[in-house]
């Protein structure tokens, strides 16, 4: 993971928030492990070894944030151009075969699930619609088959 990635604001502070409520989950259960130590046996002491694995999911989902948030590049969404799609963009888009309207919100991995319509920039229709303009078709290649869109409208993120 060492591309910069761009991450909204909100996305940004969430994960910033995660980190902070799980660093003190990891002091509590810090303690109660070294409670637990201090019974003795540690080979039939579930309290201690029930909190050793949590204290390592913990510290692992820690380390996880810390890389994001390390190599993420804060964008302000509402702010970003609307005359081609890209990331902080809501784009809504024509399945041209079934005549069906999407609407999708480009957000980048780490934070691609702010909104219900959110979708990475790179998963296969998130980056098949980076840099379309209003108009344009493309055909994208996903599991269950080809899509075949058109871009109807960009217009800016509600969210920051």
């Amino acid at each position: 993971m060492t591309d910069v990635m761009p991450i909204s604001q909100t996305g940004y502070e969430k994960l910033k928030q995660e980190l902070a409520e799980l660093e003190k989950e990891a002091v509590e259960v810090r303690q109660r492990v070294a409670e637990a130590r201090a019974q003795g046996d540690l080979k039939e002491n579930g309290e201690y070894i029930y909190g050793r694995q949590q204290l390592g999911f913990i510290e692992g989902r820690m380390g996880e944030i810390r890389g994001k948030l390390n190599y993420s590049k804060v964008i302000d969404c509402t702010k970003v151009p609307c005359d081609k799609a890209q990331f902080g963009t809501v784009v809504k888009l024509l399945d041209l075969d079934t005549q069906k309207k999407m609407v999708f919100h480009l957000l980048g991995p780490h934070d691609s699930d702010l909104t219900d319509d959110s979708i990475s920039i790179l998963s296969p229709i998130g980056d098949a619609l980076i840099g379309l303009t209003v108009g344009e078709k493309v055909s994208v290649n996903v599991p269950r088959g080809t899509l075949n869109l058109q871009l109807l409208e960009i217009s800016p993120s509600p969210i920051q």
